[in-house]
């Protein structure tokens, strides 16, 4: 599909989500709101059309993607439930929760989309527009965030926009997103152990409660899911945290007693911190200021995510 220099803006109503559901069916690229962040979604069975997504994200072929599906039936067609990932599934889906599971011998998935590995990362999400995005194509949606690979995650349509222009075909505006932080990432193990591969969203603490058991440590380097490379996020200046105060030459992100030139939640609330957190590193990197500084964020609930991304794109 030939893409224009930049991207089709389609709305969130019945026209835009069927005309959005034609191009990806034809192959196309279509950047798509969830309650997470924008993902940039195209048919997962086909190799060309996820070979597309890489191209336009400049992302590394050894970074699985997340596949996108309608609901519980749809992913077990795909991938293997035991009963821990069948409770995960009624306890979270639809949400903000991705389960890394073996991947069904047969299942109809382009090679690049599992990077090569035994197993797959499944999500059926929550938004409204994704959900009728793939019901209207009737397929599983490879998606990642639609962004260049590394770069600030997008939770607006302008900032897709500005991040891919003609890299993508489409781009359905559904507003920002209300959670503003890529979904929790979980690894089934099949010796009765998991692990966090990314925090998110839903915490830890909500996993264990479901499973039983902590999870077990991540130590191996092996890429298994998407978010797990060093430096990711990150907007393109130098970045540098727990900052109280800034000096001239940073633009500061405040938080909670820290006012900064802009703040993720003058009240310290941390959910409302992790859906500010890409719009204002989107804000730093415009700044006339060469350097970001950002205040400090507690390392408890949501704000281990938050930490966990602002770790990466300081490095």
């Amino acid at each position: 599909m030939e893409h224009a220099s930049q991207p089709v803006l389609l709305d969130d109503g019945p026209e835009g989500i069927a005309d959005a559901a034609r191009r990806l069916r034809e192959g196309g690229l279509v950047a798509v709101p969830t309650e997470t962040v924008y993902g940039l979604a195209a048919r997962a069975d086909r190799d060309g059309s996820v070979a597309a997504i890489y191209r336009a994200k400049g992302r590394p072929s050894f970074n699985p993607l997340i596949v996108h599906v309608a609901d519980l039936a749809s992913g077990q067609a795909l991938a293997q439930f035991d009963a821990r990932a069948l409770s995960l599934a009624e306890a979270f889906w639809p949400g903000a929760l991705t389960m890394v599971l073996p991947l069904r011998e047969g299942a109809p998935i382009a090679a690049a989309v599992t990077a090569g590995l035994p197993t797959l990362a499944l999500r059926c999400p929550a938004h409204p527009v994704m959900r009728a995005v793939i019901a209207a194509t009737g397929l599983p949606l490879a998606a990642p965030s639609a962004n260049r690979s590394g770069g600030v995650s997008p939770t607006e349509a302008a900032h897709v926009v500005t991040s891919l222009g003609g890299g993508v075909d489409a781009v359905i505006d559904g507003g920002a997103c209300e959670a503003g932080l890529e979904s929790t990432i979980v690894a089934l193990r099949g010796d009765g152990r998991w692990q966090m591969l990314r925090p998110g969203p839903i915490t830890e603490a909500r996993i264990a409660a479901v499973l039983g058991v902590p999870s077990d440590p991540v130590v191996s380097q092996d890429i298994e899911a998407p978010g797990q490379l060093a430096s990711h996020y990150a907007p393109g200046k130098p970045v540098r945290l727990d900052a109280t105060d800034a000096a001239a030459d940073e633009f500061h992100i405040g938080f909670g007693p820290v006012a900064g030139h802009s703040s993720l939640s003058a009240s310290g609330d941390l959910a409302e911190a992790a859906a500010r957190l890409y719009a204002l590193l989107h804000a730093g990197a415009g700044a006339p200021q060469p350097r970001i500084a950002i205040a400090p964020i507690p390392e408890s609930d949501i704000g281990t995510a938050i930490n966990d991304r602002l770790r990466r794109a300081a490095a």
